[in-house]
């Protein structure tokens, strides 16, 4: 797996985005929370992942948007070190719950975290 977070592995599908939200399960590492949901996709990829940020917690836009890029940092350098045992096709959605503008270090660290732990539950599946 390469360090890249291409178009492919995007999730924009509303359907898809609905159906991880109802019938979707989570996982957490504070500020960051993780909603995966086992799919099948018809492109060649084993993932596909959202960000997001609370409107009510960030009200200006530049801030909701420096974490998103963040968040998605986060995900394309540390993805490649967890996936690698997983053979299962997911659909995840990164929410960052947090009240405060956190810098890269704590979120990278968070996102470690995350994937550790989303990593564990869905391995012996």
């Amino acid at each position: 797996m390469s360090f890249s977070y291409s178009k492919k592995e995007k999730l924009k599908s509303q359907k898809r985005i609905e159906q991880l939200f109802s019938e979707g399960k989570s996982v957490g590492a504070y500020p960051l929370r993780m909603v995966y949901l086992k799919s099948d996709f018809d492109e060649d990829t084993q993932f596909k992942t959202g960000v997001t940020v609370s409107k009510r917690n960030f009200k200006k836009a530049v801030d909701r948007n420096r974490i998103k890029r963040l968040l998605r940092e986060a995900y394309r350098l540390n993805k490649s070190e967890h996936f690698n045992n997983i053979s299962s096709c997911y659909t995840l959605m990164i929410l960052y719950i947090g009240k405060d503008i956190a810098d890269f270090d704590s979120v990278n660290k968070k996102m470690k975290q995350l994937l550790e732990t989303f990593s564990k539950k869905v391995s012996p599946e």
